[in-house]
């Protein structure tokens, strides 16, 4: 006969087991963010990418329109892309668009975060905070997990290394 305390325990060993990820997404209003990472940087390093996939279940389009974070002196949202061959970036000083009911996900080598003047290294396993702004729903406090040098896409908590 089980103990009347093990029924608790188990549901106190679920939740820290999915506490990992649940902890990994944010959200303000209708905008969900969805596992917000950035990769090691070297020493002497001075940028560093930010990416993850915003999601606006509202029924109105809002806008990134700005990021920062204490980690660095300027967090710029950018846009990569390749032009005969030639990898182009820019600012999006006007943000990015979230249409009504989509995602946009910032990934390597399309839209994406860039953290300018950095204060110290990305060291893997580390989490860097940043203060997300949204034209309607507001501003959103999220955490970048810091992945290794090669990533290209989040790791999920448990899967790191696979």
């Amino acid at each position: 006969m089980k103990s009347n305390s093990f029924y608790p325990l188990v549901g106190i060993a679920l939740f820290a087991l999915a506490a990992p990820v649940l902890a990994h997404s944010f959200a303000i209003a209708k905008i969900a963010i969805g596992h917000p990472w950035t990769r090691e940087t070297a020493a002497t390093q001075t940028v560093g990418g930010g990416f993850l996939t915003i999601r606006n279940t509202g029924k109105t389009t809002d806008r990134l329109i700005s990021a920062s974070s204490p980690f660095s002196t300027e967090v710029q949202i950018h846009n990569m892309s390749m032009d005969g061959g030639v990898m182009k970036m820019r600012q999006l000083k006007d943000g990015i668009a979230i249409p009504a009911g989509q995602s946009v996900e910032l990934k390597p080598g399309g839209l994406h975060l860039m953290f300018i003047g950095l204060k110290k290294p990305f060291k893997q396993g580390a989490k860097i905070p940043a203060t997300l702004k949204f034209a309607r729903a507001g501003s959103v406090q999220v955490t970048f997990a810091v992945q290794p040098v090669g990533s290209t896409a989040p790791m999920e908590a448990g899967h790191a290394g696979h």
